[in-house]
């Protein structure tokens, strides 16, 4: 089997054992008129705007393939051209920042609400805390998923960039299809937007902080949350060098698993201010420490 795009060559192993199918590429599973590069050509364009249950991996081969939703390159949808307009605002200010940066924040809402230039909002006190000093770069997009981020990786949203460490947090919103997908195709989701951004940025360091707790134990959505982390342990991306996992799943619960209240918002799935200070403390030893390590630079 031949996947082609960075960060799918090691999925290979699994698609073939859990699908049974052998040949095809994943841009024959996906159907894009434009696998890379940015601005879309019209052909593009157009298939990307299609509602995304519509694009999905194996849909234009009639093949139902849920397993493989989370590893391969989807573009969001929002309706109408919602999501694409906001992915091309970041783009835009990815080219007016083009060049080295320290930190470059890569995920979903959590990640957004760091304070990014989509909201015309400044990095927020619990990251000018600590991180102040840092010229710190915001692609979260709130509502992503790893697909959503790996596609927008090949489009145009770190181009030109050349960051001395990258922290990604995503997965969350891949909890909404689990029952179809499964966990464990989620966590390998989390570990392609790795390999990508490794291939893109070898001499970066990786900051990967696993999915936060979000409802309340014996919920659907927080169990497969829980599942997600602990297959992602499976996957042992600390081994690759200049990779650290953060795990921040005992800063956020009780212990009897459920959250701390105070460093969530009333929806149970974002953060307060309190929240970010409790992450931005954790995340400062293993971020400032690959910042003065960098790989061979």
């Amino acid at each position: 089997m031949v996947l082609t795009r960075g960060g799918i060559a090691c999925l290979a192993v699994l698609v073939v054992a859990t699908t049974g199918w052998g040949e095809e590429r994943d841009q024959d599973l996906l159907g894009e008129p434009q696998s890379s590069g940015w601005p879309l050509t019209a052909a593009e364009r157009e298939f990307v705007l299609k509602p995304e249950f519509e694009r999905r991996p194996g849909r234009v081969l009639n093949r139902h393939l849920p397993e493989m939703w989370p590893v391969l390159p989807s573009a969001g949808h929002w309706g109408g051209t919602a999501w694409l307009d906001t992915h091309a605002r970041l783009v835009d200010y990815v080219r007016a920042h083009a060049g080295p940066c320290d930190v470059l924040l890569v995920g979903d809402s959590i990640t957004q609400q760091w304070g990014s230039p989509l909201d015309k909002a400044p990095l927020n006190e619990a990251w000018q805390k600590r991180f102040g000093q840092y010229r710190t770069l915001n692609i979260g997009i709130g509502g992503d998923k790893s697909q959503n981020v790996l596609w927008r990786l090949e489009h145009g949203a770190v181009e030109g960039l050349d960051p001395r460490v990258i922290v990604l947090m995503i997965g969350n919103n891949n909890m909404f299809f689990t029952p179809e997908t499964g966990t464990q195709a989620a966590a390998r989701g989390i570990q392609a937007c790795v390999d990508n951004l490794r291939g893109k940025f070898p001499r970066a360091g990786i900051v990967v902080v696993k999915i936060l707790p979000a409802h309340q134990p014996g919920d659907r959505f927080y169990e497969d949350l829980r599942r997600t982390n602990r297959q992602l342990d499976d996957l042992k991306l600390s081994k690759t060098e200049g990779v650290h996992v953060l795990d921040l799943w005992g800063d956020f619960t009780n212990d009897d698993g459920s959250l701390k209240a105070e460093l969530f918002t009333p929806d149970r799935i974002h953060l307060s201010p309190a929240g970010y200070e409790v992450y931005a403390s954790r995340l400062q030893k293993p971020l400032e420490r690959l910042l003065a390590v960098e790989i061979e630079r």
